[in-house]
C-alpha cells in the first residue's frame, strides 16, 4: 500500500509459489498454491486498488536454489541432479510426470490470483530458479522432451505460458523475467549456461507464443553479485542486456540495472534503452520514490545504497522467519508497527550531540513529530563515520545517504550547529525535554601490543579521512572486518604493497558473503596477500611480529606503515556527566554500540519514535 501511494506504476511482487510442497523460498512467502490462497490474494490486490496502484504476482518455483528444511526436509526437485554451489542442498532430478505436474502448478497458480483481481502474472524464469534451470544448458542434461535442443528446453516455460493464456484468456498480461546472460564466466564454472544471444533467442521465442513483455535480468546464485548489486557496481552496468534484448522483439522490455536516480532513469527510456525501469531496493528504500520523481523532488529521495542488508536478512529470513529489513528506511517491512509517527512533539527542544546518521535519522524523526531537534556537532561537516564510509573505491553511493539526510534536516528546520561541543550549562540554556547522544566511535587501538603507538601505525579511520596519505609503500592492515578490506583496496589503489593480517581462521568471516566476494575480487586486482590466523603481538620500528595460531610460533614481517583496523570503541565521554544532570537520556548509534549503518539509523528512528 505504501508503494501504491507512493505513486509506483506496477508492482510486481516478488517470488510467489506455485507448491506448498516441494515449492518454497522462504517461510514468509506468499503463496498461489491452494485456492485458500485467494482471499488473501484479493485482499492485497483491493489494497493496491484502492491506493491507485496496479499489481502482477510473480510465480516461482526455487528448484536446486531452494532449502531442504522449508521443504519438508525433502531433496530438492530439479530438472538435473546438480546441486547449487551456493545453498549446497541435496538435490534430485524430477521425473517427466512431475515436471509436468509443476506445468500444472504454474498455470493454476496464474487462475487463482486472476479470481483474486490480481492484474497479471509475471514468470520467473531468472536468477537460476526453476525454469531458469529448466532453460539454461548448464543446469538442464535432462534427454526427455524437457532437455537436449533448444526447443526442448524451452517446452517447460512454454507449456506454462500457453497454457495461463488458454486458461486466463489471451488479453490477461503474462510477463517472463529472465536471465538473458547467466555470466557463468565469472565464475569457476567451466560451462557457457545462458549467454546473451541465448538470451535474445528465448526472447524472441517467447513473444512468439503470447508473452506481453520480458522483464530483462541476469545471473543464477552461483554468480548472484550480478543479480542482486553490491554497492560496486555502477548504475545501469547491465543496460546494454536490456537494449539488445529491446532491439530483438516488438514487446515491451522492463529493465533492472541498478538503476536509482530519477533523472537516469528518465534519460535511459528518453533514448529507447528499455520501455520500462525496474527496481525492488529503490523502492524498499523510499516508498515516495515515483511521486518525487512525478512533482520534480528527485532531490529528496532516500537512494538506495545497495548495501545488500536487504539481502541478508531475507536469507536469514529463510530460517528464522523474521521480515526483510532496509538500512536506511526503518519502516520497511514494519509499516504497519510504524504507521503513526504522532506529532505531539509541541515545539519541545531535544539536543542531540554529534550529526552522523543517527543523530540526522533521529533529528528527521522529531522533527516531523513536531518537536524542535537542536544538532551540535563537534566538526565542520555532517555525516559522521559516513564520512568515513565513502572514501573507498566505489563507495560513493554513500554520499547519497548523507545528502539525503541533509536535505530533510534542512527542510524540516532542524538546527545544525558545527563545530561545537556544548558545557552542560548551554544545554541547560536550552530547556531540552531531552538529550540525545549520538557521538559516535573511536578506533580501537589496544595498549596491549607493544609498539602500537609508534610513529609508523596509524589507524584505518586516520588513512580514509586522508589525514594520513600513503603512496608506493609496503604496508600492513591488521584486521579483516569491512573496514580493514576496504581500508586495503584503499591502499592498493594508491600503488601500495599491501598485506591484510588476520588473526580468525577467515578473512571477513563477519561480512555478509556477497560483498565479501566483491571486495575479496578487487583485493585480487591488486595483489593483496592475506594471512590468517596471525595475532599481531608487537611492533617496533619497521618489524611487526605476529604469533601463528594455533600454534604459538612467532614471525616477524618488515613493513613501512602498518594499519590497525580492529573494530570500534563508543565515544562515552560526555555520557556519565549528561546522565547526571538530566532525566531523559537516550544514547543512539554507535555511542551505543558500534555497528553498521542499519543500527545507527535503527537507534536513531526508534529513540526519536518512541520518545
Amino acid at each position: 500500500a505504501e508503494r501504491a501511494k507512493g505513486g509506483i506504476g506496477l508492482i510486481i511482487t516478488e517470488v510467489t509459489r506455485v507448491n506448498d510442497e516441494n515449492g518454497v523460498a522462504d517461510r514468509r512467502q506468499l503463496s498461489a498454491a491452494h485456492d485458500k490462497y485467494i482471499p488473501g490474494l484479493k485482499k492485497l490486490a483491493d489494497t493496491i486498488h484502492q491506493n491507485g496502484g496496479k499489481i502482477f504476482i510473480q510465480l516461482h518455483h526455487p528448484g536446486r536454489q531452494g532449502f531442504c528444511e522449508v521443504n519438508g526436509n525433502k531433496p530438492m526437485m530439479a530438472p538435473s541432479n546438480i546441486q547449487c554451489n551456493v545453498v549446497h542442498q541435496e538435490t534430485r532430478e524430477m521425473t517427466r510426470k512431475e515436471a509436468e505436474e509443476l506445468v500444472q502448478d504454474f498455470i493454476n497458480a496464474a487462475c487463482r490470483v486472476k479470481a483474486a483481481g490480481i492484474d497479471g502474472v509475471e514468470i520467473h524464469g531468472a536468477h537460476g530458479y526453476l525454469i531458469n534451470q529448466f532453460l539454461s544448458p548448464y543446469t538442464n542434461k535432462r534427454t526427455d522432451k524437457y532437455g537436449g535442443s533448444f526447443e526442448n528446453r524451452m517446452r517447460f516455460i512454454e507449456e506454462i505460458i500457453i497454457g495461463i493464456k488458454q486458461k486466463c484468456g489471451q488479453d490477461y498480461p503474462v510477463i517472463a523475467r529472465l536471465s538473458v546472460d547467466e555470466f557463468l564466466r565469472t565464475s569457476d564454472i567451466k560451462e557457457n549456461g545462458i549467454l546473451l544471444e541465448d538470451g535474445i533467442k528465448i526472447s524472441k521465442h517467447l513473444e512468439k507464443i503470447g508473452v506481453d513483455a520480458i522483464d530483462v535480468s541476469a545471473g543464477i546464485y552461483e554468480t548472484m553479485n550480478v543479480s542482486w548489486e553490491p554497492i560496486s557496481f555502477s548504475q545501469g552496468w547491465k543496460l546494454y542486456l536490456a537494449s539488445e534484448i529491446k532491439k530483438a522483439v516488438n514487446i515491451p522490455v522492463i529493465s533492472a540495472a541498478v538503476i536509482r536516480e530519477a533523472a537516469f532513469a528518465d534519460k535511459i527510456i528518453g533514448e529507447g534503452c528499455t520501455d520500462f525501469v525496474g527496481s525492488a531496493r529503490l523502492h524498499l528504500a523510499d516508498p515516495e520514490w515515483s511521486n518525487k520523481a512525478r512533482e520534480n523532488r528527485a532531490y529528496e529521495s532516500r537512494l538506495c545504497i545497495s548495501c545488500l542488508h536487504c539481502m541478508e536478512t531475507l536469507f536469514n529470513g529463510i530460517s528464522t522467519g523474521n521480515p526483510i529489513e532496509c538500512s536506511i528506511n526503518i519502516q520497511a517491512g514494519k509499516e504497519l508497527e510504524y504507521c503513526n509517527i504522532n506529532k505531539n512533539g509541541d515545539g519541545r527542544t531535544v539536543v542531540i550531540l554529534g550529526a552522523g546518521p543517527s543523530g540526522l535519522e533521529a533529528a528527521r524523526i522529531l522533527a516531523i513529530r513536531k518537536f524542535k531537534p537542536i544538532i551540535f556537532e563537534k566538526s565542520s561537516e555532517i555525516g559522521g563515520q559516513l564520512c568515513i564510509a565513502n572514501k573507498p573505491p566505489r563507495k560513493e553511493k554513500i554520499s547519497w545517504l548523507i545528502n539525503y539526510l541533509k536535505v530533510q534536516a534542512h527542510k524540516l528546520g532542524v538546527e545544525i550547529r558545527l563545530n561545537k561541543t556544548p558545557t552542560i550549562d548551554e544545554i541547560k540554556e536550552l530547556n531540552p525535554y531531552a538529550i540525545f547522544v549520538a557521538e559516535g566511535s573511536s578506533p580501537v587501538m589496544p595498549t596491549s601490543i607493544r609498539g602500537i603507538d609508534g610513529e609508523n601505525v596509524f589507524t584505518a579511520v586516520e588513512i580514509l579521512s586522508g589525514k594520513t596519505q600513503i603512496y608506493n609503500k609496503k604496508v600492513a592492515v591488521v584486521g579483516s572486518g569491512m573496514t580493514g578490506l576496504e581500508t586495503a583496496e584503499f591502499l592498493g589503489s594508491k600503488a601500495n604493497d599491501v598485506t591484510i593480517f588476520e588473526m580468525a581462521d577467515n578473512i571477513g568471516s563477519n561480512i555478509f558473503f556477497q560483498n565479501l566476494i566483491d571486495i575479496q575480487g578487487r583485493l585480487k586486482e591488486y595483489k593483496i596477500q592475506m594471512h590468517t590466523k596471525h595475532k599481531l603481538i608487537s611492533i617496533k620500528n619497521d618489524t611487526a611480529v605476529f604469533e601463528v595460531l594455533p600454534y604459538g610460533k612467532l614471525k616477524e614481517y618488515k613493513f613501512d606503515y602498518i594499519v590497525i583496523s580492529l573494530g570500534a570503541k563508543p565515544n562515552t565521554e560526555l555520557v556519565d556527566e549528561i546522565k547526571k544532570n538530566f532525566d531523559r537520556v537516550k544514547i543512539i548509534g554507535d555511542s551505543n554500540k558500534p555497528g553498521r549503518i542499519r543500527n545507527a539509523m535503527e537507534t536513531g528512528f526508534k529513540s526519536a519514535y518512541d520518545l
